[in-house]
């Protein structure tokens, strides 16, 4: 049914519809009356006179998400239950099992079962294939699945589940999970301590606090902060997070937007924990939002040395807006800006290239910090120190995306016994052990290279170039084939560090991931000695 609502035609004029709810006062009204009298007869129209029987309800989110689609990423429409997913994500309470799963068409997969949580007392490990949640076969079930293992505390569920070709059942009893965003804090040696925030929900800024303070009780005198893999949040929780490291009254981010209400400066608003401690933020290409504006602004101010990977560069903010029947439109409504004034934003979904994707950033504007050390903006934080190991690209995308290293470590989890962390070693032969699993799975990925090779051998180009030209571009795609398969061997300190991570999770839960870091992470290492070398520590930030 998509394809009944011509995207040219309905998107405009439910683009305009949704914008009056979000105050754009600088709209002729008449035109917007006049677009939503069309959409409105356009409506009524199809489901009264169409051929067949439609569906209104499916019909009309069809055409909200084409629309929204046209604009950014970040700005979607929630209905009842992705407002309460929304919600549950901001206060990290809710009921349920207890791990984190992926959706398929056919079935849910368990990626991590929490230490202690229901589902890690069933039993379930991660890579359990769950096809049937009571009665209801998931490959039938038309909504979101997951759904249906949040209930009420203290109330069960059966589900039948698909573990290495044998199919197994299991009953799960409900409780309260809270997801904290502080997971795990340590000492890493006798004066320095480590603290992981791993998203910016409600409990974010106390949790860092306690945890931050705590540490300093134990001894600690400098401080790791670990924002890999932090997705964000709140913006309000950003900015308490930071005020943890800075003074009082100090600005923390700028937005702007074209709506002046919209135009705010973020301060800090309390007194700071330490302002004095030395500390390291980690990053990595999954360090987005509010992560960003926490390293960002710590960069600018010169407060902090941040290493790893360049971050994912959101510079955007988004505010939900409330409609009617519980729904709402979480809508992007302003650029956020460090103190330094630059915006970190990557991707400019205002201009698309031929495939309709979004433009990256290539052209950076120079900023400078507090001390006038020279920071960029449009392609997120850049870390003053690089981690070669967190560096990702396309191979290592793939790879993840298509979920070959979640699948390789299930594989290894059940091939290898293990009982105590000292004791695991990913060796070479364990290496080529995934390098042939690769090369005999399903796995391909296409770069852009080769996407304009293909295109230019299934166009009209024979004719211009040539036959021989057309053979050596078809030789190139075979050399480029090849290469990739090559790419395993040249990125494998990369890739390994994934497979690590993942096996690591399958026997020691993801506080043992932490435990196994403190000794072993390139990242966490790297600013060990750092903060152990104080006039480097100083040279950088001057």
């Amino acid at each position: 049914m998509k394809k009944l609502l011509n995207k040219r035609i309905v998107i405009p004029v439910l683009a305009v519809f949704l914008l009056v709810s979000a105050s754009s006062f600088k709209t002729d009204f008449f035109e917007i009356a006049k677009q939503i009298e069309i959409f409105t007869t356009l409506f009524k129209e199809l489901n009264m006179n169409y051929v067949d029987e439609t569906n209104p309800a499916e019909l009309m989110d069809t055409a909200i998400k084409n629309m929204l689609d046209d604009l950014d990423p970040y700005t979607k429409f929630l209905n009842e239950q992705d407002v309460e997913s929304y919600r549950i994500n901001n206060t990290g309470e809710y009921s349920g099992i207890g791990a984190l799963v992926r959706s398929y068409d056919d079935k849910l997969v368990i990626i991590e079962p929490y230490k202690g949580y229901p589902a890690d007392k069933a039993g379930l490990k991660a890579g359990d294939e769950l096809q049937k949640i009571g009665d209801i076969a998931i490959k039938d079930f038309k909504d979101d699945a997951s759904e249906l293992l949040k209930g009420a505390n203290n109330t069960s569920v059966e589900v039948t589940y698909k573990r290495q070709g044998e199919t197994k059942t299991a009953r799960i009893e409900r409780e309260a999970i809270e997801v904290d965003a502080v997971p795990y804090y340590h000492m890493v040696n006798e004066n320095t301590g480590y603290i992981v925030l791993s998203r910016f929900n409600k409990k974010a800024s106390s949790q860092t606090k306690s945890a931050m303070i705590e540490l300093k009780a134990q001894g600690a005198e400098k401080l790791i902060l670990d924002l890999r893999g932090n997705p964000g949040g709140l913006l309000s929780e950003s900015i308490n997070v930071t005020n943890l490291f800075i003074p009082k009254g100090t600005l923390v981010v700028t937005t702007k937007s074209k709506v002046k209400k919209f135009n705010q400066e973020y301060k800090t608003r309390n007194q700071p924990i330490d302002e004095e401690i030395p500390l390291v933020v980690l990053v990595d290409g999954r360090s987005a939002s509010a992560s960003e504006i926490v390293s960002g602004s710590l960069q600018d101010l010169d407060r902090a040395v941040i290493i790893g990977a360049r971050s994912f560069g959101k510079g955007l903010v988004q505010r939900p807006l409330k409609l009617t029947y519980g729904t709402q439109l979480k809508v992007t409504i302003s650029r956020y800006y460090t103190p330094s004034g630059r915006c970190i934003q990557a991707l400019d979904y205002w201009n698309r290239d031929e495939s309709g994707n979004a433009v990256r950033t290539t052209q950076y504007n120079d900023f400078t910090t507090k001390n006038g050390r020279k920071v960029q903006d449009g392609g997120g934080v850049m870390p003053d120190i690089p981690i070669q190991s967190l560096k990702g690209n396309d191979l290592i995308s793939a790879l993840l995306g298509n979920s070959v290293i979640f699948d390789f470590a299930t594989r290894y989890y059940y091939s290898n016994p293990l009982t105590a962390m000292e004791a695991f070693n990913f060796s070479q032969d364990d290496f080529d052990a995934f390098k042939n699993y690769v090369s005999q799975s399903e796995f391909s990925f296409e770069t852009k290279t080769e996407r304009a090779l293909k295109e230019a051998l299934s166009g009209q180009d024979k004719a211009i170039f040539g036959t021989q030209a057309m053979e050596d571009s078809k030789q190139l795609l075979n050399s480029i084939d090849k290469g990739k398969n090559q790419a395993l061997d040249t990125f494998k300190n990369e890739i390994q560090k994934q497979l690590e991570d993942e096996i690591i999770k399958r026997y020691f839960y993801r506080e043992g991931l932490y435990d196994y870091y403190l000794k072993n992470d390139e990242a966490i290492l790297a600013s060990t000695a750092l903060l152990e070398d104080m006039s480097k520590y100083k040279g950088i930030l001057q």
